[in-house]
């Protein structure tokens, strides 16, 4: 698959996809879009709640939100299983040049970025003793996930009209079964058919506001019984 290395408006780089005319992350602040939709309104939203959380993330893509995440567990020790799908992994060639270190102002995060994209796939890798890597090379049809297992669920799939398979019914029923009660699923997407598909699945919806460029994002929660 074709890929361009592109810069964004907060410095951060993204990836372009000419043969989908799509990019990996918001062409507004790939960086800012993580911090905002998955770290600020999901992990740390979990984090008030539990200090061992298991993560499950679908797209691993880039790799920017594990890299985001793992600050937290080192810094907090806080226990984190970051299980993550993707089915079409970059080469490292191009992970090199995304220099996520270079924006996130920290230079040792270089190290620890390289070796998760580094780390075998289906099985889990310990990257430090409060945060465990597991890249599973499947895609979310593909994907058996155990029941009620996940606390925080990263739906950074690409856009519904780009990849319509990974937004149905059927894929919010299976997350839905993933997760545990009083877990969320967090995502940039804000569009009505995607809430109409979290609330059937049974997901409370959430409405928050979105990441520069975007007015909403959303945040399902699974009730707890």
């Amino acid at each position: 698959m074709q890929l361009e290395i592109r810069q964004t408006k907060d410095g951060s780089n993204t990836l372009y996809v000419p043969a989908l005319n799509e990019h990996y992350h918001s062409v507004h602040g790939a960086l800012q879009e993580s911090q905002h939709v998955f770290i600020k309104h999901g992990l740390e939203h979990v984090l008030h709640l539990k200090r061992d959380i298991k993560i499950l993330e679908v797209g691993f893509g880039t790799g920017l939100n594990a890299i985001l995440t793992y600050p937290f567990a080192l810094a907090q020790k806080a226990f984190i299983q970051y299980d993550t799908l993707e089915k079409f992994p970059l080469e490292m060639a191009v992970v090199e040049q995304l220099h996520f270190d270079k924006v996130i102002l920290n230079p040792e995060l270089q190290d620890v970025f390289l070796q998760m994209h580094q780390a075998s796939w289906n099985d889990p890798v310990e990257i430090i003793p409060y945060f465990t890597l597991q890249k599973i090379h499947e895609t979310l049809e593909e994907f058996v996930p155990p029941r009620a297992y996940y606390d925080l669920i990263y739906f950074d799939a690409f856009a519904p009209e780009k990849q319509p398979e990974l937004w149905s019914d059927e894929m919010f029923a299976k997350l839905y079964q993933a997760t545990r009660p009083g877990g969320v699923l967090v995502t940039y997407c804000a569009k009505g058919s995607f809430k109409r598909s979290l609330k059937a699945a049974g997901f409370e919806v959430e409405a928050l506001p979105g990441p520069p460029g975007k007015r909403e994002m959303t945040r399902g929660l699974k009730p707890v019984e």
